[in-house]
């Protein structure tokens, strides 16, 4: 076992436990299969981590943390507010490449909200997601580019409720799904109706989302 600092070690255990915690869900992994994969021995998970718990709640929070992060990364080179709203609705985390397999362990932790706790975690974590995506919506409006009919606050649930119906659906991979016999996808529309003239061309422009390949 290679001894790492404190801090490294920490997060070599978060990385581990994304994908065992998203394959096998709270009540399947345990310490003892964490310990195993991630080389070390079970004393050293409960020296960061109170209980299983505790780990699966830091890595709910963690997941909230990472989220935010890349939707920061690829909005920073947005050139104004239609295209920062474009890229976000394109940047979905349950189905993107980077974001899949970390959210699984949302997914899995959705199954687990009788726990207090861990409902409590859930709760930060879409309060956080929301909160980015009611800022941009809000940006969006004072700029013109959004209508003013609906608060951003309700807007930006109204996208989340998307989202995660979208983000549940997708992964069964059913034909015709999102879509209609020309082609026109539901991100069209929901692009349409937020931006109007504003939604474009870059619908189907990878150039918008550089940061999806």
């Amino acid at each position: 076992m290679t001894r790492l600092p404190a801090a490294q070690r920490r997060e070599q255990l978060l990385d581990t436990a994304v994908g065992l915690f998203a394959e096998r869900g709270f009540g399947g992994a345990t310490t003892a299969e964490l310990a195993k994969a991630a080389g070390v021995t079970e004393p050293i998970i409960y020296r960061h981590f109170a209980s299983k718990r505790a780990l699966f709640i830091a890595v709910i929070d963690r997941t909230s943390d990472l989220i935010t992060q890349t939707w920061e990364r690829q909005l920073r080179t947005a050139k104004d507010p239609a295209q920062r709203l474009r890229r976000l609705i394109g940047a979905n985390p349950m189905v993107s490449d980077r974001g899949r397999g970390i959210y699984r362990v949302i997914v899995q932790a959705m199954t687990e909200i009788e726990d207090p706790q861990i409902l409590e975690a859930i709760q930060r974590h879409v309060i956080a997601l929301h909160r980015f995506v009611s800022r941009e919506v809000a940006h969006a409006q004072d700029e013109g580019r959004v209508s003013k009919a609906y608060s951003p606050d309700v807007t930006a649930w109204t996208l989340l409720h998307l989202g995660l119906g979208y983000g549940v659906m997708a992964p069964l991979n059913i034909p015709g799904h999102a879509q209609d016999d020309k082609g026109v996808q539901v991100r069209e529309v929901i692009l349409r109706l937020m931006l109007g003239e504003h939604a474009g061309a870059g619908v189907h422009n990878r150039a918008e989302h550089p940061d999806d390949d």
